[in-house]
């Protein structure tokens, strides 16, 4: 399911803007991120890591401050609405149903969640999760970009070495 994701905005998109605007809004993308982005720019876009990464993970970086200031109000305001309160609700407890790691361990917890790239992890439902738990901008952003950086490097390793992305430096 995924990878039809990622085909059909490649597919919308190529022609339209370069190939690094293609990954940096990738790795914007809630569930791809920079994970998705990384895979993309490697083996399918064959852009070399040194122009990806960086453009990857400004891409990945940008939401998290919005999502841990602001996500909690923009919610409670969302759960004011009859049509939109159920689908509120549900986002939140499908968080919060992986929150044990990061409850538990906070900083490290949340960098770990965030860095290993599993479905269901990163950088939005970690700050996501990171926010509903009243975790601090303080502590939680710089474990999230830890966490974006951690990500990094093991995408940048599946992508361009497991995987066999064309252009490792260019």
């Amino acid at each position: 399911m995924t990878e039809s994701i990622i085909e059909s905005i490649i597919e919308a998109l190529n022609g339209t803007m370069g190939r690094e605007a293609i990954i940096f809004i990738i790795s914007m993308i809630p569930i791809l991120e920079l994970r998705g982005a990384l895979l993309v720019a490697g083996p399918l876009l064959g852009i070399p890591v040194t122009t990806a990464l960086p453009i990857c993970i400004i891409g990945n970086l940008i939401p998290v401050p919005f999502i841990l200031l602001f996500i909690t109000p923009f919610f409670n305001w969302l759960k004011k609405t009859k049509y939109l309160k159920p689908w509120v609700e549900k986002l939140e407890q499908r968080a919060m149903s992986r929150s044990d790691q990061i409850e538990r361990y906070e900083f490290w917890g949340l960098v770990l969640f965030v860095g290993i790239p599993l479905p269901g992890t990163g950088a939005w439902t970690g700050s996501l999760i990171a926010s509903m738990l009243g975790i601090k901008f303080k502590k939680a952003f710089p474990a999230v970009v830890i966490g974006i950086f951690m990500a990094a490097a093991i995408m940048c390793f599946i992508s361009y070495v497991l995987l066999g992305g064309v252009h490792l430096l260019g």
